[in-house]
């Protein structure tokens, strides 16, 4: 599929409350040990893509289930200030979803998810909103919904002509009926390493290039510091340098990078140069404190864009 001309785009997927916590001591089993700080913040991959998405001023519609809880109720009105309709969010009785992080001093996280009222997204839903969105011409994907939610979902945005963008995140198997959907399919190095049938972590050309023609799809690698790594229709791999910054929060990186390269597309840019706004995306977000509070601001988003399409 070629490039896409500029208009709505899509997230079906989760939203999370993130309860972050700042440590310099991990506890081992049984153990109890003090944290440096704790911030509270909005979070889940669909919600984070989404809301780096709308720092580049694109309109941009979220697909999902809140619990109808104080959380479910933030949530909501944290969305409309980032300027995301909310139409085709639905509310549950059930939990909205929350992450429990743990940062180190080098950045590093650990996370668990308990999804909640993410996982009562139903088809129906979700495909009635792909359905009824407006000139849309991209929707992005990822796990932290039920499978089986998304690839109806990339079904019916192939029927209307939409590029499909999946991010295996968190890892987990991903079965064939969501990957013959996908048009686009965006790992890390330890996603990667857990769709390649033999684990091969992504250090080479040609390992990269097998796992493009063994997925049928186009292929983007995020890299971290060393930025990002694409195979173009001939198999051959490109890869797109990042940039050299002081990690301080790695929480979130690979969901800017999904965000700002989504819309790079949607933008009409070449891969490459979507590749490489999406690594400037993420570098600007590592190098702050939480989740969609470190992304990029509108005018930051703007700048970045503004330097990739002159360089």
């Amino acid at each position: 599929m070629g490039n896409i001309t500029k208009g709505n785009i899509a997230v079906v997927g989760s939203t999370m409350i993130d309860m972050v916590t700042f440590t310099h001591n991990i506890p081992q089993g049984g153990q109890t040990v003090s944290g440096d700080k704790f911030l509270l913040g909005f979070g889940g991959k669909g919600a984070n893509q989404a809301v780096m998405l709308g720092r580049f001023g694109q309109p941009i519609y979220l697909v999902n289930a809140l619990g109808t809880d104080v959380f479910g109720d933030s949530y909501i009105s944290q969305l409309v200030l980032e300027n995301i309709n909310t139409q085709y969010i639905s509310r549950v009785e059930k939990p909205s979803g929350v992450a429990s992080i743990w940062v180190e001093p080098n950045g590093q996280n650990r996370i668990i998810i308990a999804p909640g009222a993410n996982n009562e997204l139903t088809v129906e839903h979700a495909v009635s909103a792909i359905e009824n969105i407006p000139d849309l011409v991209a929707v992005v994907g990822q796990f932290e919904i039920p499978q089986n939610v998304t690839a109806a979902a990339f079904a019916a945005a192939q029927k209307r002509g939409a590029i499909t963008i999946f991010n295996p995140a968190p890892s987990q198997p991903i079965n064939q009926d969501l990957l013959s959907v996908c048009d686009w399919i965006i790992p890390n190095e330890l996603e990667f390493a857990d769709l390649h049938p033999q684990s091969k972590s992504p250090d080479s050309d040609q390992v990269i290039s097998e796992l493009a023609k063994l997925l049928e799809t186009k292929l983007v690698v995020t890299l971290g510091e060393a930025g990002a790594a694409y195979v173009q229709d001939d198999g051959k791999v490109v890869r797109v340098p990042g940039e050299k910054v002081t990690a301080v929060d790695t929480t979130g990186a690979g969901d800017s990078f999904v965000g700002a390269f989504t819309y790079g597309l949607a933008s009409g840019l070449t891969v490459e140069k979507a590749v490489e706004l999406g690594c400037r995306a993420a570098a600007i977000g590592v190098t702050r404190e939480g989740t969609q509070a470190a992304y990029p601001t509108n005018s930051e988003a703007l700048n970045i864009l503004q330097k990739v399409t002159k360089a």
